[in-house]
């Protein structure tokens, strides 16, 4: 989905198909994937700034797909938004991008020692959507409950990144 704040960019086919190879190998969606290319030689404060943002995108697509009854695809973005939040968090205190499943679960660990264990509690949330978009177990109020879980993990990440708006 396309808001009045992004800019779509048009790639050849053949590419789009190579980056979604090399995204699904990652284990990351395409614009995750690709967001971590055009980010990573900027300042990582400003990576984790943008990574907030995306998350906060996908907040609000994720209430959109859920409102039209698609479940699955709501879940993988709050997925999503759940693991650019950890990776935001990583870039803010060590300016270090976590590249796998592994590191996220790594710095998830931390964000719960460090700002409390609610945080698990989201992040457990978060993989449980990431399972339901892959076998579709979940019902819309598994994905209701994991949104304003997630949400309150972004909008956190956001107040330590960014700071209090």
């Amino acid at each position: 989905m396309v808001t009045a704040s992004d800019v779509a960019v048009v790639l050849p086919k053949s590419v789009v198909d190579k980056l979604r190879k090399e995204a699904e190998k990652a284990g990351l969606r395409l614009e995750g994937y690709v967001l971590d290319l055009v980010l990573r030689d900027f300042d990582p404060r400003e990576r984790a700034e943008d990574y907030v943002k995306v998350a906060e995108n996908l907040l609000e697509q994720a209430k959109d797909e859920l409102e039209r009854g698609e479940v699955r695809q709501a879940a993988e973005k709050l997925w999503s938004a759940a693991a650019l939040a950890v990776k935001a968090y990583a870039e803010f205190l060590e300016g270090r991008r976590p590249a796998s499943h592994g590191e996220l679960w790594e710095y998830a660990r931390k964000m719960a020692r460090e700002m409390g264990l609610w945080v698990r509690e989201a992040w457990m949330y978060a993989n449980g959507m990431h399972v339901c978009f892959y076998e579709g177990w979940c019902g819309k109020e598994d994905v209701e409950d994991s949104l304003n879980r997630i949400r309150t993990l972004v909008r956190k990440v956001k107040e330590n990144v960014i700071g209090k708006e």
